[in-house]
């Protein structure tokens, strides 16, 4: 075995893979998540379409930058170049997952961007989630997409699709994919009684230097 290959980065996406249908955050055999090794640089990503219960280590799949097999004997997740797509453009980002959850894929289906409508939201996801334009699974142009409207936010709506969420480790990535769920629900729900009230920019941009430099035990 490649000796930089670390068991234990493998054994972060099997429990991941549990978490999410746990969470009712996926369903079945989709969805995709992956983590990067900051030290050496490579990806780490789930098999494709194989059942999260029974993935084990073995079936995780390691890639170079360049979607270049480095260990494995599966085949990986048919979102690969997106995942490695992202890790190339955003150095900050070590983790993504990308599921197909109801209440942010409900906004896909409507091209609906994710406002600003709660303070955890705003504060490790962005002023907004952007509905990227639609392309088809596991395509160059999809990854294109996705990184496009990915920008520096931490989350991207991919329409009649899912969700990609990303962060600078798997824990942060878990934790923004409920935040943003969770925001998605409560954003539906008050558009069904009334028009949302928004968190101004202003705002926005104090509550993040809090959550980034204030928030926490330091």
């Amino acid at each position: 075995m490649n000796t930089k290959i670390k068991s234990e980065l493998k054994a972060i996406l099997v429990k991941t893979g549990i978490t999410m249908l746990d969470e009712g955050l996926t369903v079945g055999t989709w969805g995709n998540f992956s983590v990067r090794d900051p030290e050496t640089g490579l990806i780490y990503i789930t098999p494709s379409g194989m059942d999260y219960r029974e993935i084990s280590g073995d079936d995780i799949v390691v890639l170079d930058s360049k979607l270049s097999i480095v260990d494995g004997t599966r085949v990986p997740s048919i979102e690969n170049a997106m995942h490695v797509a992202i890790y190339n453009e955003r150095s900050d980002v070590n983790a993504v997952i990308h599921t197909h959850p109801l209440y942010s894929s409900v906004l896909g289906v409507n091209g609906m961007d994710l406002p600003g409508v709660s303070e955890d939201f705003v504060q490790i996801v962005g002023d907004r989630m952007i509905c990227s334009e639609y392309a088809l699974p596991g395509t160059q142009q999809l990854a294109q997409n996705a990184v496009e409207a990915l920008g520096k936010n931490n989350g991207v709506l991919l329409p009649n699709h899912g969700t990609i969420v990303v962060g600078p480790n798997m824990s942060m990535a878990l934790t923004i994919c409920q935040v943003v769920e969770k925001s998605a629900h409560v954003y539906i729900m008050s558009l069904s009684i009334g028009t949302p009230n928004l968190i101004d920019p202003e705002d926005i941009i104090a509550m993040q230097d809090y959550a980034q430099n204030k928030y926490g035990q330091r």
